[in-house]
C-alpha cells in the first residue's frame, strides 16, 4: 500500500512539474491527491483506484472505463496510468465532452489482447478510441502496445489465401480540437498506429511509433479530414507509411521527423473508387528518411477527382531510400490490375527544396502524372540525389510541367530551368497557401 501511494505521489509530482508553476502538493486524508497551481488544483484519478491490477494478465478494461468517466466529469483532472505496470485493456470508446483542462498521463504500459478471436466485435476497427474532446493533453513516457503479431499473420498481405479484412487502429482521436499528444510510444499496432480524424488544432510531439518492417498496413500517424495539425520531433518506423495524409486535410505542418523503416511520408492514397478528394497546405520541414521503400510520395488512383495543392518539402535527407521523390497517379494497391481511366486528382504547386541523399532505385525522382490531368507547377530547388551503388541516377517524367532552380541532380529535363527572379515571384505567389500552425 505504501509503495502504491509513493508511486502515485511521485507520478502526481511529475504531472504538476510538467504542467508548470507548482505552489504545493497535497494528499488529503481520504487519499485523493491534488497539486495546487496558479491556475487551480489538479485532481488525480488513478486507474488503480478503480480496480486496475496492472499485471498484464488481468482484464483492466472496466477499471479504465470507470476511471475515464470520473476524470472526464472532473474539472482539472489528471487521469493517471502509473509507471512500472502493464495494463491489459480491450477495445474501449472514451467519449467526451469532458470538464476543462483534462490531462491523460500515461506512464505505464497499456497492452491489447493478443488474440484476434477474442476481440470485441462491437469495435472491429478501434482499440483505444477518444472522441468529442476539447483541450485535452495526452502525455507521459508510457507505451501503448497493440500486440499485433497475430493480426499481421492473418493479413492477406502476408498470406494471399487469407481474407482481406480490416483490423483495429491502436489510438484514435476523432472529432476533437485543441489536443496535445506528447512523449508517448505507440508500437505493434494491429493495423494503423495513431489516427487523427475529423479534428483540428492537434499537436503531436516527441512521439515514437514502431513496428516491424514486414508488419502490413501499420501506418505510423494517419491524418484524415483534419486541419491545423502539427507533428514534430517524432520518430517513426513501421511496415507502411510513416505518416499518411488523406482527403479533407489542410494546414498540416511536420518538422524534425525521422522515418524508417516504412513506406515514407505520403499524401494519399486519394481518388479510390472514383472519389473526390482534397488536400491542401502541407509543409514538411526537416526530415530524415532511412531505408524506406518510398521517400516523399503523393499517390492517387485513376478515376478520382479533386486536388492536391500548396505542398512544400524542405530540408530532407535521404539515406538508401527507394523512390526518394515520387508522384504516382497510377497507384493501384489491388490484387487485380486497375483499369485505365481519364479523370484524376489534380496535383499542382508542389515544391521540393534542399532534398539530398542516396537512392537505392534507378529513378531518384519519378513524376508519373496523368496524361489527361497533368501535374502543374512542380518546383525543384537544390536537389542532390545519388544512387547508393554509385551508378547514374535518373528522373522519370510523364505529363508534368514546372521548373527547376539551382543545382538539380539527377537532371529533370522535363521541367524548365529558370533564374532567381522567376523563382522569387513564384514562391511569393504560393506563400498565401502555406499557412501553418505555429511550432
Amino acid at each position: 500500500m505504501r509503495k502504491t501511494l509513493f508511486i502515485s505521489f511521485l507520478a502526481l509530482f511529475l504531472v504538476c512539474e510538467n504542467t508548470g508553476m507548482i505552489k504545493s502538493l497535497k494528499i488529503k486524508d481520504d487519499g485523493i491527491e491534488s497539486c495546487s497551481r496558479e491556475h487551480g488544483i489538479k485532481i488525480l484519478v488513478n486507474v488503480d483506484g478503480f480496480g486496475a491490477v496492472g499485471d498484464g494478465v488481468s482484464d483492466d478494461t472496466k477499471a479504465f472505463a470507470n476511471a475515464w468517466k470520473q476524470a472526464c466529469s472532473t474539472s482539472q483532472a489528471v487521469l493517471l496510468v502509473p509507471p512500472d505496470r502493464t495494463y491489459k485493456v480491450n477495445a474501449t470508446r472514451y467519449r467526451g465532452p469532458c470538464a476543462e483542462d483534462l490531462i491523460v498521463q500515461i506512464d505505464g504500459n497499456i497492452v491489447a489482447p493478443n488474440e484476434p478471436k477474442n476481440w470485441d466485435p462491437k469495435n472491429p476497427r478501434n482499440w483505444l478510441y477518444f472522441s468529442n474532446l476539447t483541450g485535452v493533453v495526452f502525455q507521459g513516457h508510457g507505451v501503448i502496445d497493440g500486440s499485433g503479431a497475430k493480426w499481421w499473420a492473418a493479413s492477406c498481405k502476408k498470406n494471399k489465401t487469407n481474407p482481406c479484412v480490416g483490423a483495429p487502429t491502436a489510438l484514435t482521436i476523432d472529432q476533437s480540437s485543441n489536443i496535445e499528444v506528447n512523449g508517448l510510444t505507440v508500437k505493434n499496432s494491429q493495423q494503423m498506429h495513431f489516427t487523427v480524424s475529423r479534428s483540428e488544432s492537434v499537436r503531436i510531439s516527441d512521439v515514437i511509433v514502431s513496428a516491424p518492417e514486414d508488419s502490413p498496413n501499420t501506418d505510423g500517424i494517419h491524418l484524415t479530414t483534419s486541419k491545423n495539425v502539427v507533428i514534430q520531433n517524432t520518430k517513426i518506423g513501421t511496415g507502411d507509411d510513416c505518416i499518411s495524409i488523406v482527403s479533407g486535410c489542410s494546414n498540416i505542418k511536420m518538422k524534425s521527423i525521422y522515418c524508417g523503416p516504412g513506406h515514407g511520408i505520403s499524401i494519399g492514397s486519394l481518388g479510390k473508387d472514383n472519389s473526390t478528394d482534397f488536400v491542401t497546405a502541407v509543409d514538411v520541414d526537416t526530415a530524415f528518411l532511412k531505408g524506406t521503400t518510398n521517400g516523399l510520395r503523393i499517390k492517387t488512383w485513376q478515376g478520382g477527382s479533386g486536388y492536391v495543392r500548396a505542398v512544400r518539402y524542405r530540408n530532407v535527407q535521404m539515406d538508401d531510400v527507394a523512390n526518394p521523390i515520387i508522384i504516382d497517379q497510377f497507384y493501384c494497391d489491388s490484387p487485380k490490375s486497375c483499369k485505365n481511366q481519364t479523370s484524376a486528382v489534380e496535383l499542382s504547386q508542389i515544391m521540393y527544396e534542399i532534398i539530398h541523399g542516396t537512392s537505392k532505385s534507378p529513378n531518384a525522382m519519378k513524376f508519373a502524372c496523368s496524361d489527361t490531368v497533368p501535374c502543374k507547377n512542380i518546383v525543384l530547388i537544390d536537389i542532390n540525389l545519388k544512387r547508393t551503388d554509385e551508378k547514374p541516377a535518373q528522373t522519370f517524367c510523364n505529363s508534368v510541367n514546372g521548373f527547376t532552380f539551382g543545382y538539380v541532380q539527377p537532371p529533370a529535363d522535363c521541367l524548365m530551368s529558370v533564374n532567381n527572379s522567376v523563382i522569387k515571384s513564384e514562391t511569393e505567389c504560393k506563400s498565401e497557401y502555406l499557412i501553418h500552425s505555429e511550432l
